[in-house]
């Protein structure tokens, strides 16, 4: 088996999964914290999938798609901590 089918028929359905799992935890919640990292893990596996595809199909512009996307969702997250850290706490 080659890297490519590797990833078209095992990696990129696993992520796509957790994808969904991380999807129910983000509607369920309980708290704005929980929701919060759940929206953090998805751009991580969104980064992930695209990384996935780009390396399957050989398509290095991809990357940096996935770097764009790595940097918005850090940026998401450090605001969020800041408001939390503002605000006293979850």
């Amino acid at each position: 088996m080659r890297l490519e089918d590797l990833i078209l028929f095992v990696v990129l359905p696993a992520m796509a999964l957790a994808m969904v799992l991380t999807f129910v935890r983000l509607v369920r919640g309980p708290s704005l914290p929980d929701r919060v990292i759940a929206l953090d893990l998805m751009g991580t596996l969104g980064m992930g999938m695209i990384a996935a595809y780009a390396i399957a199909h050989n398509l290095p512009v991809l990357l940096d798609v996935a770097i764009v996307l790595a940097l918005l969702s850090f940026l998401g997250t450090i605001a969020f901590a800041r408001y939390l850290e503002q605000r006293g706490g979850p």
